[in-house]
């Protein structure tokens, strides 16, 4: 239910994003219009990295499973992949409105990737 839900959303949000992207510029489309754009952004951001998450988790366990292991590759849920890329679909958003306001340097870079491993670090101790 989730990866359908997931699904549409991203979907959804992809067909949004592309319409604004072509029928308006920043200036038409006001401060409201911004705020759709980075939001449809990130949501769509946030589908297409769950399930890379979720399919590249299957295709290790799928390639490894001839091997013998004390303990086998599990893949991940995709409950967790969705937990995951809520924190990973922030960066590109963050990293374009920091675009948007000067120039990202390697100080910005350093900072989004530590927001990004705090992030996952969180999300790794609260869901075991």
């Amino acid at each position: 239910m989730l990866q359908r839900a997931i699904a549409l959303i991203t979907l959804a949000s992809l067909i949004l994003l592309s319409l604004m992207l072509v029928l308006t510029t920043p200036a038409s489309a006001g401060p409201f219009g911004l705020l759709l754009l980075f939001i449809s952004a990130y949501l769509t951001f946030l589908g297409l990295i769950s399930f890379f998450l979720y399919g590249v988790s299957r295709m290790i366990r799928y390639a490894t499973a001839g091997f013998t292991l004390k303990k086998p590759i599990q893949p991940i849920s995709f409950r967790r992949a969705y937990y995951y890329s809520t924190i990973l679909a922030a960066a590109p958003v963050m990293l374009i409105g920091l675009q948007s306001v000067g120039s990202v340097g390697l100080y910005e870079l350093i900072l989004v990737a530590l927001f990004e491993v705090v992030g996952c670090v969180y999300i790794t101790k609260r869901i075991y």
